[in-house]
């Protein structure tokens, strides 16, 4: 099957020299598309800027921002069979980007970010871009994980929601491991703490077998 991953974190610039980001490392993303590609499938991985190696034999495209990874999706999602949303995009973008670098004022600076929306990927897959296939999102929450995961599904025409609570320090983030919950619109399961990779290897099972 035809499989597009989304992975990694997304940059949203302030100045040439600044951007608003967050904390996600890719590991997840990278080790699904790893996965799939292994099981045979043919993967495209669609990443924001990560340290990671490019899995082998994997088609990529890197991005930068929300709006990129939006563009990016939207032109190749209609040949995709699978699509699976793990890249951890930025909500808010800067209305206004400074075309030269903010200066230090002294000892401390006022500055005030007047922030918009970014487009929402997951959501406009089903009713914007009309996929037809298995949509996977993931869903990274900090509280009432199951509950909001399932509200996602819901909203935005997931066929599974992989949830995890990002407020564990030894899970998500920045870890080689995680611990997920597969919440779907009538039911869930937890899968147990294991490395990104293996557990990449399960979460791949489960999608071929939606």
């Amino acid at each position: 099957m035809k499989v597009l991953i989304t992975a990694g974190p997304t940059r949203e610039p302030i100045d040439p020299a600044r951007y608003l980001t967050n904390r996600s490392s890719g590991k997840m993303g990278y080790a699904l598309a790893e996965a799939a590609q292994k099981r045979g499938h043919s993967v495209l991985l669609i990443s924001g800027p990560t340290s990671l190696d490019i899995p082998e034999g994997v088609d990529f495209i890197p991005i930068e921002s929300a709006d990129d990874l939006y563009q990016a999706v939207k032109s190749q999602i209609g040949r995709m069979d699978i699509a699976i949303f793990a890249a951890a995009v930025a909500d808010y973008t800067p209305v206004t980007v400074a075309d030269q670098k903010i200066k230090k004022s002294g000892d401390e600076l006022t500055l005030t970010l007047t922030l918009k929306k970014t487009k929402d990927v997951l959501g406009a897959a089903r009713e914007v871009m009309g996929f037809k296939g298995t949509l996977v999102g993931f869903a990274a929450e900090t509280e009432n994980v199951e509950e909001n995961a399932r509200g996602k599904c819901t909203r935005k025409g997931c066929d599974l929601i992989i949830a995890n609570d990002v407020s564990r320090k030894d899970i998500g983030f920045d870890s080689s491991e995680n611990e997920v919950t597969l919440v779907y619109t009538d039911r869930s399961e937890a899968l147990p703490q294991n490395s990104k990779k293996h557990l990449a290897y399960n979460l791949v099972e489960v999608i071929e077998q939606l």
